[in-house]
């Protein structure tokens, strides 16, 4: 529902637009770009997040026992196994990423092997492989390229109304106060639209991460283990030296660090829901 929501909000973005500046092209640009952005981060986005982290591959020799739990949830959870990167940083931490399952990453600090018991580490790889199994990574990748392309489209209408393509208009063929209206509303729209598609990005990430703690519960049939860990990551002081904006919603737990609050404004920001939460939905779970 989030993502078809998404989708009509870019296009009723892209239909403002060519009413604004009366140019019905820019509607057909506006629903080919966001299918363009999609495909090209679908295939390319993996490659991107892996470098932005400086995550590293590792062989089964490198590290048999992180292998071997992957290795036995991914048998369980019906997924072939994913390639295993390290990322060399003393805050615990995990994510997935990749386009499909066949093409997963699972990538994990140092911090994270260092701090976590085996049971606690296996509830962390299951919703890492939860995320894989329920395509969050596809999800992810469109509604990232969705809020590149509305940023996009405010940027053109601006540069366009800057340059006086609104201006082109002929007022005297009827309902020139209206149309002066529709591009004021038009004006407000653009302002407003980039906040709108981020807060819709935020609400989708936190909505996938109870899903996969739900998922990787059900997996492991012990949802204490990742509620454990959950609590451990959380209460780690450090940053995440490789932490962006951009990659952030895709880490187990967010990787930055200050005081958390969380009045209900607050939460509307949030790429991960308060781990209280999702530590009380673990314990509230029957498996």
């Amino acid at each position: 529902m989030y993502l078809a929501g998404f989708f009509l909000f870019v296009i009723v973005l892209g239909w403002v637009m060519s009413y604004a500046l009366n140019s019905p092209v820019i509607l057909i640009f506006a629903v080919l770009l966001s299918i363009g952005m999609s495909f090209g981060s679908y295939w390319f986005s993996d490659k991107l997040v892996l470098a932005m982290s400086h995550a590293k591959p590792i062989q089964k020799s490198d590290n048999p026992e992180l292998y071997r739990i992957v290795e036995n949830l991914s048998i369980t959870a019906g997924l072939p196994m994913p390639k295993l990167y390290i990322i060399q940083d003393v805050q615990p931490n995990a994510f997935a990423t990749g386009r499909n399952a066949k093409h997963a990453v699972v990538a994990v600090t140092t911090g994270l092997l260092q701090r976590l018991e085996r049971v606690e580490l296996e509830g962390v790889l299951a919703h890492e492989l939860s995320h894989i199994g329920n395509k969050d990574m596809l999800v992810s990748t469109i509604v990232v390229a969705l809020v590149g392309i509305v940023a996009i489209l405010a940027d053109f209408f601006f540069r366009m109304a800057f340059w006086g393509g609104m201006g082109n208009r002929d007022n005297d063929r009827g309902g020139g106060q209206a149309k002066l209206i529709m591009i004021g509303v038009a004006l407000v729209f653009m302002i407003i639209a980039p906040l709108v598609a981020q807060l819709i990005k935020m609400a989708v990430s936190r909505k996938r991460e109870f899903l996969a703690d739900a998922s990787g519960a059900l997996l492991t049939r012990y949802p204490d283990g990742l509620a454990r860990a959950l609590e451990k990551i959380a209460a780690d002081p450090h940053q995440l030296r490789s932490a962006s904006d951009a990659t952030a919603h895709l880490y187990i737990a967010s990787p930055f660090r200050g005081k958390e609050k969380t009045s209900w404004i607050h939460k509307l920001f949030m790429t991960h829901p308060p781990v209280e939460e999702r530590v009380k939905a673990l314990h509230g779970m029957r498996v």
